[in-house]
């Protein structure tokens, strides 16, 4: 009895064994093999050039990465500045790692984030992510409810609220202003709530790439639900539809605009046609009033008429890049091109404020001299030699403040973070002062070894100063192409009256084929320099003097007033220019 007991047990032990085994192969040992080099890293957030803009002293950035090795991940660190803030090394896929944080301690300026990945054999890589916390945002304009220069993320400047995404939107890569723009794809866009953006006038206006694949979609997009057509929505009786269409090849531009019991068209007909091949940044903009409604392309009318005014019911979100979900039903869906710089304004902005955004799109430096030194594009403080001063509320041009020059003092300022390129424009205002009765006023110059007590090498760079000439103060320009220098005097044209103690608006622009100086939007001289200007050697600008790099014939230091200084990277027209005054 006890011998077929044994015999069934060792026989159902069998059994049970073979019917675990069944249909598996056996696990065996794989050599991984050699480990054939560096993990790979990426740093998904923040993208490269960020630009983090709110209210408060210090703000959060989001941090994702993705880590992977041939073999096995060791070790992942995670630091900021560098100071270290994480640290990994046990994972549940040895292999590829992925990993979310958010750190809470960015303060205003420059930052960078450093990711390494260290496989089992002691190879690591480190990739880097640069960022900046800008200084809170000032509207352009009294108005201004929207800012988005889309430098990373797709943060509302105004009120630091980041637009909701849907899809999968992206970033340009490249820009019109900043280091970077909105890329559209496929079915992807942004929304942003309505409430505090609307008013009896509005404003739009924004840079902008067109991609004419789709070769129709919405743009702007403030529209009522269409409940009777949810799924091909095209209520038009309120809000404003902004989008675009083949004609021929080209993309025309169009506004509708609802009334409440109506609609109004401002169709501009070919006037409102863009090239796509050109693939050239260009400007739109649009305004509704009380009374009218006008589409703009590159500062030019291009559509305008009268209507009865806009009608807001229903109008709870903005779409932007799409006309989804309210705009939707001609297929007006989601734009693939890129945008840049957009603002929105409860005031209904005229030709010459849409013209002067242009202008200020392109700014590289801003002094506004409302009691400080900064350049608020960089912010950057420029640094101070001598005693420079500030005139008080009572005697500047705008603002709080202007700046006051002072004997044997000026401002400089590294042009490295200017990126000077082939063109270059400068705006201000100035309260002239006749003494001293010669001065430099902005220079950017190279240094003169032969010369370091009296120094005048013109052979890079630019010198705008002043000089007497018969009881008037004449305004003049030297231009260096790299071998040679060029000169811009208007001669009588370029006079003006020191006794008057009037503001007065200064402007020169720069390009690769031509050099113009304006005096309250006026041309008083203009001409070409040979291969454009060269900034060989030119690492400083000087404000308010011609020291140090332009002294050899005793412009120094001016005692005048200057106001509202700032630097383009553009040549800009004579009509930015006017639209300044």
């Amino acid at each position: 009895m006890k011998k077929i007991l044994r015999y069934t047990t060792v026989l159902f032990v069998g059994i049970l064994m073979y019917s675990c085994y069944d249909g598996i192969d056996p696990i065996t040992a794989v050599d991984p093999g050699q480990d054939e080099g560096a993990p790979i890293v990426t740093i998904v957030k923040p993208t490269e050039g960020l630009a983090i803009s709110d209210p408060n002293p210090t703000s959060s950035v989001d941090i994702e990465l993705e880590a992977e090795d041939d073999i096995e991940l060791a070790l992942v660190t995670v630091s900021v500045d560098g100071n270290q803030i994480a640290s990994y090394d046990e994972f549940t896929d040895y292999r590829i790692v992925t990993r979310e944080l958010t750190y809470d301690n960015v303060t205003i300026g420059d930052h960078v984030v450093s990711v390494s990945a260290t496989d089992l054999v002691g190879n690591t890589t480190t990739v880097t992510a640069n960022f900046t916390k800008e200084p809170p945002y000032v509207p352009l304009y009294e108005g201004e409810m929207l800012y988005m220069p889309f430098d990373g993320d797709y943060t509302n400047l105004v009120n630091s609220m980041p637009a909701t995404t849907v899809g999968s939107p992206g970033f340009a890569g490249e820009s019109y202003a900043g280091n970077n723009a909105y890329a559209g794809a496929t079915d992807s866009y942004l929304t942003v709530p309505t409430e505090g953006l609307l008013s009896s006038q509005f404003t739009a206006s924004f840079w902008y790439k067109v991609d004419a694949n789709p070769n129709r979609a919405g743009i702007l997009t403030v529209g009522p639900p269409d409940e009777d057509n949810p799924d091909a929505q095209n209520n038009r009786t309120s809000g404003f539809r902004f989008f675009r269409e083949d004609a021929g090849g080209m993309q025309r531009f169009k506004l509708n605009v609802g009334t409440g019991d109506g609609e109004s068209w401002f169709d501009g007909g070919s006037a409102a046609d863009v090239d796509p091949t050109t693939n050239e940044w260009i400007h739109l903009a649009f305004t509704i009033s009380e009374s009218e409604a006008v589409v703009y392309i590159n500062g030019n009318v291009v559509s305008q008429n009268s209507f009865s005014g806009v009608d807001w019911t229903g109008c709870d979100i903005l779409s932007i890049m799409s006309g989804a979900p309210r705009f939707t039903g001609w297929n007006h869906l989601s734009d693939l091109s890129y945008m840049d710089e957009l603002r929105i304004f409860n005031v209904a902005l005229s030709q010459s404020e849409i013209v002067e955004q242009m202008a200020y799109s392109s700014q590289i430096l801003y002094m506004p001299f409302n009691g400080s030194y900064t350049d608020i594009v960089n912010d950057v403080d420029a640094t101070e030699e001598g005693t420079p001063g500030f005139t008080g509320s009572a005697d500047a041009y705008m603002g709080n403040n202007a700046y006051a020059g002072a004997t044997d003092s000026y401002l400089t300022v590294p042009t490295d973070m200017l990126n000077l390129g082939s063109d270059l424009s400068a705006t201000f205002w100035m309260n002239i002062n006749a003494d001293p009765d010669r001065a430099g006023i902005l220079v950017i110059g190279p240094p003169d070894e032969d010369n370091p007590d009296a120094q005048n090498n013109r052979t890079s760079g630019f010198r705008f100063f002043r000089e007497n000439a018969g009881g008037m103060q004449r305004f003049k320009l030297n231009v260096g192409n790299g071998t040679a220098d060029s000169w811009f005097d208007g001669g009588t044209a370029a006079d003006v009256d020191p006794s008057t103690t009037d503001w007065v608006h200064f402007a020169f622009t720069i390009s690769d084929s031509a050099v113009v100086v304006y005096i309250n939007g006026n041309i008083v001289s203009q001409g070409s320099v040979s291969g454009g200007v060269d900034w060989t050697g030119c690492d400083i600008l000087s404000i308010m003097s011609g020291a140090p790099r332009f002294t050899g014939w005793n412009h120094w230091s001016d005692l005048s007033y200057m106001d509202e200084l700032r630097l383009y990277n553009k040549a800009l027209s004579q009509e930015e220019v006017q639209s300044m005054l």
